[in-house]
């Protein structure tokens, strides 16, 4: 038996040029992604991406366009699943009200927990591929560099 996975995620640009990344720390190990997750059995992509945003950012999105999907085999760091990765630029829909950190992984806040979760964002001429943790986002990340070099 094959197992998918199937992920969908948001590169969020703020009215300051700025993408909203995600630092997160889960079962101790710790990465830096674009905000999203998981699809659920019965749920679209874009769906997905629209309830991810609700439940980590207590933010209302819409999809602005397509960015890229995964093209290569990526194994999960977590399982042993194939991950097929989908990301779109969204836009917000409500103010962001959640609290965003400066620094990467700053948990200071937090209560030790399972999985902690903090969000900051980056100027778009400072964030580089090496800060982003997993291939999928790296590749996602060079490609929407590339569509803002061709507007």
């Amino acid at each position: 038996m094959f197992l998918f996975n199937v992920r969908v995620y948001g590169i969020l640009i703020n009215p300051d040029q700025e993408i909203l990344i995600s630092d997160e720390k889960t079962l101790h190990v710790s990465f830096t992604k674009f905000p999203g997750g998981g699809l659920e059995y019965g749920e679209g992509l874009i769906d997905a991406l629209k309830r991810e945003f609700y439940e980590e950012c207590q933010l209302d999105i819409d999809v602005v366009r397509h960015i890229y999907t995964t093209d290569f085999y990526e194994k999960s760091s977590f399982n042993e699943s194939q991950i097929i990765s989908v990301y779109y630029q969204v836009k917000a829909l409500s103010p962001i009200t959640f609290d965003i950190k400066k620094s990467p992984f700053d948990f200071s806040a937090e209560k030790q927990q399972e999985k902690m979760e903090v969000f900051r964002f980056v100027p778009i001429q400072e964030l580089q591929e090496h800060d982003l943790t997993f291939k999928t986002d790296k590749m996602a990340w060079k490609v929407f560099k590339q569509l803002l070099a061709n507007t």
